[in-house]
């Protein structure tokens, strides 16, 4: 069984298709459907239905979907255990962050992490935090820097690096911008537009309001908060912003409730033998962390030992 057609298997499977298979490969669709038959042959089994333009795993490939991924990482595994004994600092890094930190926390870092490794081939994605907290689950991806999950998952390693405080704001002409004290209530009585559905950052807030035994009436959703804080300026609900984002254009509401904070750090999987790029880059965000983050990190670290 080798890697190649196990490569092809795994793209026509997450892409549903053996054209953009092919793309994604960069091969021809009738290599890729080569590839396929190759691999059927061996393990005897037909791992694809074809019915019309539709595609989809048979029984067979449900079985070796997850087994083709974990041999594919444990060969890269293998290559990048040997390849880092030359202690060179080079080949490709494939790593994924959230718009929001992409935009505000790394570019100092990936400017110096470029000019201290120019050749360091990067792969550098721009996904919401839960997109990638499964790409380094599923081994698609090497690190990536983005919102922590409340509760971490103990197969990966992860280190918090900053603190983003939220802070609830609304348009200047907003009912609730003329108010000089308000409460978690008060604000419940309001439509809020805040980041979409199974997002990290929503469920904190969402968490905040359920401790009080309140409910958010939550009238639109977007993943990203330039564009969140755009619903806000121009009076489509109250949000909560990180002090990064926040600038003349949203009024600040003055909330009696303690602020609202989210972790930000970086993930790697803890079966997965990083490569020296990643090491590198992994120094430079340590670098990054203030005193306070670095005794987050230690508590973090601690629950998922």
């Amino acid at each position: 069984m080798d890697t190649q057609s196990l490569q092809a298997f795994l793209a026509v499977a997450e892409n549903g298709s053996f054209s953009l298979a092919g793309e994604q490969l960069y091969l021809t669709q009738p290599a890729v459907s080569k590839r396929i038959a190759t691999l059927e042959d061996q393990i005897g089994e037909r791992l694809f239905d074809r019915i019309g333009r539709r595609i989809s795993l048979t029984e067979a490939g449900q079985v070796l979907l997850p087994r083709a991924r974990e041999i594919l990482v444990m060969v890269e595994d293998s290559r990048q255990a040997l390849a880092n004994l030359a202690g060179d600092v080079r080949g490709s890094l494939t790593m994924a962050t959230s718009h929001h930190i992409g935009l505000h926390r790394l570019p100092p870092i990936l400017k110096a992490y470029t000019q201290a490794h120019p050749e360091v081939r990067m792969d550098l994605r721009f996904l919401d935090s839960e997109q990638a907290y499964q790409g380094v689950l599923t081994g698609e991806l090497e690190i990536a820097v983005v919102t922590l999950a409340p509760i971490p998952d103990r197969r990966l390693h992860v280190v918090p690096i900053w603190v983003d405080r939220l802070r609830f704001v609304c348009g200047k002409e907003h009912p609730l911008a003329r108010q000089d004290q308000l409460s978690l209530s008060a604000l419940s009585q309001h439509d809020a537009v805040l980041p979409g559905h199974l997002t990290f950052t929503r469920d904190i807030v969402l968490d905040t309001f359920a401790r009080e035994g309140l409910d958010v009436s939550v009238g639109l959703s977007t993943n990203y908060l330039e564009t969140l804080k755009m619903m806000v300026d121009i009076g489509l609900g109250w949000s909560v912003l990180p002090e990064t984002l926040i600038d003349a254009n949203v009024h600040i509401l003055p909330v009696a409730h303690r602020p609202i904070e989210r972790p930000l750090g970086y993930l790697t999987h803890k079966s997965r033998t990083l490569s020296n790029a990643a090491r590198s880059m992994i120094s430079l965000l340590d670098n990054a962390a203030t005193p306070r983050d670095d005794r987050l990190g230690a508590l973090h670290e601690h629950r998922n030992e």
